[in-house]
């Protein structure tokens, strides 16, 4: 005798609620970050709050080979904010994203391991820049934080 199938049909529950964060914002939404001017190459970074899987987050926006990046600020050795002063990520040379706790360093245009104590790549968040606005996209895990 061949075993039952589960089959899914009309009397199938309901999806699960939305993840955490503002129940208004959709899934998939462009939100303002900055004038293009304020990220300058290798220069300071723009930070914002978010939250990532419900949980409240800063992350950050820098320009770096002409294109315009973002991550959130949490170093994947230890999860632990990197800038060693409000908005500075990158190391004297402004080719890398430096923790400055630990040392571990990341690609600035994909946030992947470049040495040190990390463990994988930043958790990049993906940007557009248009008339002079670089604005951050949500995600069904990242939403703009509750004000």
């Amino acid at each position: 005798m061949a075993p039952s199938r589960n089959v899914i049909g009309p009397s199938q529950p309901p999806d699960p609620p939305p993840p955490p964060g503002r129940p208004d914002a959709p899934a998939s939404a462009s939100m303002p970050l900055c004038a293009s001017e304020d990220l300058v190459e290798g220069g300071r970074a723009v930070g914002f709050d978010v939250r990532y899987h419900g949980q409240a987050c800063r992350a950050f926006a820098v320009r770096f080979g002409g294109g315009v990046h973002a991550y959130l600020n949490r170093c994947t050795h230890v999860p632990m904010e990197m800038d060693y002063q409000e908005g500075r990520f990158f190391d004297d040379t402004g080719q890398w994203l430096l923790c400055a706790t630990h040392g571990a360093a990341y690609r600035p245009d994909t946030g992947a391991c470049a040495g040190g104590p990390c463990r994988g790549g930043l958790v990049k968040i993906t940007l557009s820049e248009s008339a002079s606005q670089v604005r951050w996209h949500t995600s069904p895990h990242l939403q703009p934080a509750e004000s």
